[in-house]
């Protein structure tokens, strides 16, 4: 963590070319985006073209703020775009870069937060504040400091639950030490709105690196070494709580190779479940193809043109994000799991 730090601090003051995959932007939304800015982003892929109008988004490791001054465009003044950053000189830039922007497209919609990632909870600068006038200097000021910590997480928390229309980041969730990225995906899973979604720009490997090059910190901090395999990161969002979660971007070449690993850039969506999935009604559910069957993340069978009884809750979401192009589901008195006349010539079940 502390060679993350270091690194990206520094990358923040200089240009670094070895921190970024080539990625094409809608130059639409780079013209008042100040230059220092441009050219201190490091990202693999474009997460901000998920974004729509009116929501409020989240960044993970904004960095710059390149992402989030994109999205403050596409959200529009009803939306709403916070950033979260745990170095101090990234967010001096976008910060500083803030006010300039806003005044070119005439509102501010962003708010840059200090924190972990993988700790939603914890606001830096709040816990900071009350550090300068309670400086730990014995085991006992130090268990102060955990309460002091463990209050702000409950009652003043960075990110608030259930809070988020959408999470996005770009090529950072891979320098998250492993034994943190579980609660990393637990705290996205939280702070989401019911229904919300992820988008997230990110390295992954085709098998597991091991330890030797995960104990490189110019590895690690290079955005290589600490990425998840691609079944891992499809587990991890699976054991949050995510369904429905699909790699939309998976670029063939790989960005590098490293003893015969394959290190690539992709772009993952996953979705939170709807809240008032228990209140809807029994349903039936029917794949329409091309496959001859799938399977849901919770192993159920879906063959081609069977109906499937499910309830309430698994229609709910079954009706979510990448299974909703996928899955005709309907409330079986109602006979409405017909597939629609562009997909069937008119048929009906």
């Amino acid at each position: 963590m502390e060679a993350v730090k270091q690194r990206y601090g520094a990358a923040a003051e200089a240009l670094e070319e070895a921190l970024c995959c080539p990625v094409d932007y809608d130059p639409r939304y780079l013209k008042v985006i100040p230059e220092e800015v441009l050219e201190r982003d490091y990202g693999c892929g474009d997460p901000s073209r998920y974004v729509r109008e009116g929501e409020t988004v989240l960044d993970l490791g904004a960095g710059g703020g390149k992402i989030c001054f994109i999205a403050s465009q596409i959200v529009g003044p009803k939306g709403r775009v916070i950033g979260v950053d745990m170095t101090d000189e990234m967010l001096e830039l976008a910060k500083r870069s803030q006010p300039l922007v806003a005044e070119k497209i005439g509102y501010d919609n962003v708010d840059f937060r200090h924190g972990y990632i993988q700790d939603l909870a914890t606001d830096l600068d709040a816990l900071g504040q009350w550090l300068e006038s309670h400086p730990v200097k014995s085991a006992t000021d130090y268990k102060k400091l955990a309460d002091k910590q463990a209050e702000l997480r409950r009652t003043a928390p960075l990110v608030a639950d259930n809070s988020v229309d959408v999470i996005v980041s770009n090529c950072v969730l891979n320098l998250v030490p492993d034994h943190e990225k579980p609660q990393l995906f637990r705290e996205m899973f939280r702070v989401l709105k019911p229904g919300g979604r992820i988008a997230v720009s990110d390295i992954v490997s085709d098998v597991e690196s091991p330890e030797h090059l995960k104990n490189d910190a110019t590895l690690w901090s290079g955005c290589i070494s600490g990425a998840l395999t691609e079944l891992g990161f499809i587990d991890a969002l699976a054991d949050a709580g995510f369904v429905g979660a699909a790699f939309d971007k998976f670029d063939h070449a790989p960005w590098q190779v490293v003893e015969g690993i394959e290190y690539r850039s992709v772009t993952v969506l996953a979705y939170k479940p709807s809240a008032d999935a228990a209140a809807q009604k029994e349903a039936v559910a029917l794949y329409a193809g091309p496959w001859a069957e799938v399977a849901d993340d919770e192993g159920r069978i879906f063959r081609r043109g069977e109906r499937v009884t499910v309830s309430g809750m698994d229609a709910a979401v079954l009706r979510t994000g990448a299974y909703a192009d996928m899955l005709i589901v309907g409330e079986p008195e109602a006979n409405e799991c017909c597939p629609p006349a562009s997909k069937s010539g008119g048929g009906c079940c």
